[in-house]
């Protein structure tokens, strides 16, 4: 079992943990530094339990706090993964029905017409104007 030699607030400690485990004590050491410094920066000296103490409940805070930001985010996150089964069990809509109007034929027929008027009278107008 490794022994680590970590400092919080200033004072060096030694502390055993398993192999492999030495990174995370590393880690946990520096969070738990971090709030001390914070502490021994505001207070000044303070005897070393307490300044554990108080370091160790600001650590808790913090914690408590994303635990509870965890919880909401859990449970938003099964309200939306209900919702999602909820909507792919359900039946698939109706489609909407488009209808597009028919031309009756006898308005193609009148305006076929129209056009043969049209042409027409292009004709007689051109005829008239070469002469």
């Amino acid at each position: 079992m490794p022994e680590v030699k970590i400092s919080i607030g200033g004072k060096d400690f030694a502390v055993a943990c398993q192999d492999g485990e030495e990174q995370y004590l590393h880690s946990a050491a520096a969070m738990l530094d971090r709030e001390a410094q914070a502490l021994v920066s505001q207070i000044g000296r303070m005897p070393e339990m307490r300044m554990l103490l108080m370091a160790g409940l600001m650590l808790a805070d913090r914690t408590a706090a994303y635990e509870e930001k965890a919880s909401v985010a859990e449970e938003k996150l099964a309200r939306q993964e209900r919702l999602l089964e909820q909507m792919k069990s359900a039946p698939a809509p109706e489609p909407t029905r488009i209808e597009v109007p028919v031309i009756p034929a006898s308005v193609t027929d009148t305006l076929a017409e129209l056009a043969a008027r049209a042409e027409a009278l292009a004709a007689l107008a051109e005829e008239k104007s070469a002469s």
